[in-house]
């Protein structure tokens, strides 16, 4: 078959080392279908994209049919299939989120505005780099002729998380679990919700609730530990997660290429625009999505009590604030 054409930003991070190695064996587009990556970074990093270019080659894979390294937006964006953006202006220390929301607005809007001038018009677009939703929705209104559904942000990795978490606490495998729920940013502020999910315990499929037995817990302690668990591994790893963020993205975009498992709904960030949840338009919120023929629907009709509807706001007013701020960065500069 022929090559599609593969761009993953900020290649020579963390992230990307796990990444680029499970994309190019095949683990995202299937064991036969060839490659052609391309790995955008800032100039200083240049001499390390190197390295990794050399290290892809000496993997001897079958599918990579070549390797472009570039800081050039141009050379980047040309022509892609699929592009992956993880790189992001990270936050150092001292820095409030509002510093890092303008210093991403710039780099957004500028990739955004690449997709939308070299890209194809078919171009999936999963934003990583953080504040991602905000990011995400920035880079797709600096894309006016891609289409708004092209988009879409990575919740996998606190979808994963919430599986894992019940999966551990009943002592089950994390493929037992499925339908959890991440709505809202994929911040502390993020709601994940297992109303909806469903565990196979010992060949039967239950609710999580009625499986758990402790409400207290999923109210409290099993939410907090998803919502915090990025900073957790900060505080233990000195780094941010990587291998497990590489996983989620690998997830993410297989799903969004061969479709989710019949039975499953999966949780992204994706525009609001027509949502029946009550979340206000013209947000990158993550919702419950199946997704076909390459083309993400929401689920509809789930039913959202009272405790949940509270979460689900808080979250969406956070996303108000953010694309606020970032639209006044954009508009000023």
């Amino acid at each position: 078959g022929e090559p599609i054409r593969v761009l993953v930003t900020g290649a020579a991070g963390q992230i990307a080392y796990s990444l680029l190695y499970s994309i190019a064996k095949g683990d995202v587009f299937g064991k036969d279908q060839p490659l052609v990556l391309v790995l955008l970074d800032i100039t200083p990093v240049m001499t390390v994209l190197d390295g990794i270019v050399m290290e892809l080659q000496d993997c001897a894979l079958p599918l990579l049919r070549e390797v472009i390294p570039t800081d050039k937006e141009e050379v980047a964006f040309k022509d892609l299939d699929i592009a992956i953006l993880v790189g992001s202006m990270p936050r150092k220390e001292g820095m409030e989120r509002k510093d890092l929301l303008q210093a991403n607005a710039k780099i957004f809007k500028s990739q955004g505005a690449a997709l939308d001038k070299y890209a194809k018009k078919t171009v999936k677009v999963v934003v990583v780099g953080n504040p991602a939703n905000t990011n995400c929705l920035i880079a797709s209104k600096s894309a006016p002729s891609i289409p708004k559904g092209n988009f879409s942000c990575l919740t996998r990795l606190d979808h994963n998380r919430a599986k894992s978490q019940i999966a551990l606490k009943l002592g089950v495998s994390a493929n037992d679990v499925k339908n959890v729920i991440i709505w809202g940013n994929h911040s502390s502020t993020q709601y994940p919700d297992v109303t909806h999910a469903k565990v196979n315990v010992k060949g039967k499929e239950v609710g999580v609730y009625e499986a758990i037995k402790d409400d207290s817990w999923l109210k409290g302690d099993f939410i907090l530990t998803v919502q915090q668990r990025g900073a957790a591994v900060i505080k233990a790893r000195k780094l941010s997660s990587a291998m497990s963020a590489a996983k989620a993205i690998c997830d993410h975009v297989r799903d969004i290429w061969f479709g989710t498992p019949a039975g499953e709904f999966v949780s992204m960030g994706v525009i609001s625009d027509g949502n029946s949840y009550g979340v206000p338009e013209d947000l990158l919120y993550s919702f419950p999505v199946v997704i076909k023929d390459k083309t993400w629907k929401f689920v509809e009709g789930l039913s959202i009590n009272d405790f949940s509807r509270e979460k689900m706001n808080l979250t969406a007013k956070e996303l108000i604030e953010e694309k606020e701020t970032a639209v006044q960065f954009l508009s000023s500069a």
